[in-house]
């Protein structure tokens, strides 16, 4: 691991960013940003698996009030995404936002900007520059009829140059609470232009490859990508872009986060791929454990350490994995057999398996 590459420091509502803290875990909302009951239940349950900010698009109005309904009810920050209206901008900030995403560059002329960054500064709001190839000007675009060879270095150049560029247009405001980020929709191209443009400002970075696709190629994708860069000290706070469901992209982002030792341990859990002899629903119990557990560390109430589950379908490895494992199930027809601490305890329901593991790993 590099050292943590040295940027500004301030916070988003109580959250530090930059200057060394903790690397963030962000997702956006997908729900109707006019819905405020949706939206709290979905920003809620993000923050139960250990989201630290959420994003909500504003496009209108009506939505930026929804917005502040929303904050009134919700338990971390909230990022306002605005395109092209900057009064968008402005309500989401009356409204009680903690931080905006906008590009400067598209909200109007110098006086739009000034607004929005003087409203900003005013009330302590940062904002997230957000920088990809379909919002780069045009004339820093680069020429995609060109070769590869071209393109490899003409896409990063763009996206900073791009970014930088918005960067000037609130640094001349005297606006400095910045994050960035330059996203590309894949590995090699993110990589060169987060290392690019952390030479050439220190402003923290949001992290991220957009449009990365469904889970499995959207959670590689974006775990290569953030992987590397993070262990190279590059990158203060994460989204994992997926097209799933936004807790989906919190349990990854927070998965990349603990694999690199920058956020705390959860609990193991050790399950078998399973084979012909399964005759219980490993898939859904090992997943459901997962869950019960992760958001059982999240609590408040949370048990000291970070045990060993292991979900076994069978007979081959499940009394191995057991002697193993502070608490395991070892599947049979229907039901379970619970080991803790290697000792046989009990035979369990199949439809009662969670809550027993879950109760187990509460008194072990």
């Amino acid at each position: 691991m590099h050292t943590r590459t040295e940027t500004r420091a301030f916070k988003i509502g109580t959250l530090p960013i930059g200057g060394g803290a903790p690397v963030s875990v962000q997702s956006m909302a997908n729900e109707d940003p006019h819905d405020a009951d949706a939206l709290v239940r979905q920003v809620e349950s993000c923050a139960s698996l250990g989201c630290d900010l959420m994003r909500l698009t504003v496009p209108d109005i009506e939505a930026a009030k929804t917005l502040g309904e929303v904050k009134r009810r919700t338990s971390i920050p909230l990022v306002a995404d605005i395109h092209f209206d900057y009064r968008c901008a402005l309500a989401a900030i009356e409204a009680g936002v903690d931080a905006l995403r906008l590009n400067p560059g598209n909200i109007g002329g110098r006086d739009r900007v000034q607004a929005v960054a003087r409203a900003a500064k005013a009330r302590g709001v940062p904002i997230r520059i957000g920088v990809n190839l379909g919002s780069v000007e045009k004339d820093l675009a680069p020429d995609f009829s060109k070769g590869a060879d071209y393109l490899r270095a003409a896409v990063p150049e763009a996206l900073v140059a791009s970014a930088m560029r918005h960067v000037k247009l609130l640094e001349d405001e005297g606006f400095r609470d910045i994050v960035i980020s330059v996203k590309a929709s894949n590995v090699a191209d993110t990589l060169s232009s987060y290392r690019l443009l952390a030479e050439r400002t220190d402003c923290p970075l949001h992290l991220g490859v957009t449009e990365a696709g469904t889970l499995l190629p959207g959670t590689v994708r974006s775990s290569v990508a953030l992987g590397i860069l993070l262990s190279e000290g590059i990158g203060d706070t994460i989204r994992v872009s997926l097209t799933d469901a936004p807790e989906r992209e919190v349990r990854v982002g927070m998965e990349i986060l603990r694999s690199l030792g920058m956020k705390a341990a959860g609990p193991s859990i050790t399950s078998c791929p399973t084979c012909g002899r399964t005759k219980a629903n490993v898939f859904k119990v090992a997943a459901e454990v997962e869950d019960a557990l992760e958001k059982l560390y999240l609590s408040e109430g949370r048990p000291a350490g970070f045990p060993h589950v292991a979900v076994m379908g069978c007979v081959v490895n499940g009394p191995g994995e057991a002697k193993g494992a502070d608490v395991s199930l070892c599947g049979g027809d229907g039901e379970f057999l619970l080991y803790v601490k290697g000792e046989l305890v009990a035979r369990v329901a199949e439809k009662d398996a969670v809550s027993e593991v879950v109760r187990h790993v509460v008194h072990t």
